[in-house]
């Protein structure tokens, strides 16, 4: 629980410091704050931010599980009471808006991240997602977040009579984007080498004792020559594939490599506390 206040207490600063100055409206229910706010200025921005999300939060609550909408309250409760009291005080940014921009992009993701990392949303579209891939496992949750921050994005443009306005939140969701997913997925992330070579044993033995990391034989058959052989498996962390390779290098110089990006790597020797 206290991730997801320490998360939501970063997202707030990130919108009362960078983004709601900047008349920056990247998206959902922050976006759609933000507009109003500029449009009346009677009522504040962490103020709107939480009525907007009172009837999602009774939507969340009849069709989410208890523990998801517990959290999400908490989360939509700390960033409204955070940006309009809590953080009142500190100074806020007012010079490039593209600094502004990528600044609380940074501070969105970190927010978000941390709380998606202990299950919970900060409310608005995340509520909508959650339900729509409940009920539609098969929708694509970021298509669904692209669309409603479309949406938002040209109304700002229309708003504030400016394209700038419309750019600017492209890269404030963009940064925050990248940010989530390093954090989600950045500790998880690999490579994966496929090595063809007939000192497949010495490479092997190499790779095993020098790196300590796991290999799996694969057995394999050229469709041109007919010939069997074996295939080294070898999925590894981003900074010793490098080194892998220059292994295969030193034993077989004409060996044959492909290697590709694992977005997740879980199991004995990586993560296994994330499988689920």
């Amino acid at each position: 629980m206290a991730i997801i206040i320490f998360g939501s207490a970063v997202y707030s600063l990130g919108l009362h410091c960078f983004i709601a100055p900047a008349h920056i409206a990247p998206g959902g229910v922050t976006g759609i704050a933000t507009i109003i706010n500029s449009m009346t200025k009677f009522i504040s921005v962490g103020a709107l931010y939480g009525l907007l999300n009172l009837p999602l939060i009774v939507l969340g609550a009849v069709l989410l599980s208890k523990s998801t909408m517990i959290k999400t309250i908490i989360s939509v409760i700390v960033i409204t009471v955070a940006t309009d009291l809590v953080f009142v005080s500190i100074p806020v940014y007012e010079g490039e808006k593209i600094l502004a921009a990528l600044f609380g992009g940074v501070m969105f993701g970190v927010g978000i991240g941390l709380i998606y990392l202990c299950d919970g949303t900060s409310g608005g579209i995340g509520i909508i997602n959650r339900i729509i891939n409940k009920k539609y496992p098969f929708f694509s949750m970021g298509k669904i977040s692209l669309a409603a921050d479309a949406v938002v994005i040209a109304a700002s443009m229309a708003v504030f009579r400016s394209v700038e306005a419309g750019l600017f939140a492209i890269v404030s969701i963009y940064v925050s984007g990248r940010v989530i997913d390093a954090l989600l997925y950045g500790g998880l992330e690999g490579k994966l080498m496929l090595v063809f070579s007939e000192k497949y044993e010495e490479i092997t033995r190499k790779i095993i004792d020098e790196q300590q990391r796991g290999v799996t034989l694969l057995h394999g058959t050229g469709a041109y020559s007919g010939r069997e052989r074996k295939v080294i498996c070898c999925a590894a962390h981003k900074n010793q594939h490098e080194k892998i390779k220059r292994i295969v290098g030193q034993v077989d110089p004409s060996a044959f490599i492909v290697i590709t990006h694992a977005g997740e790597v879980l199991g004995e020797g990586f993560n296994p506390n994330r499988i689920s």
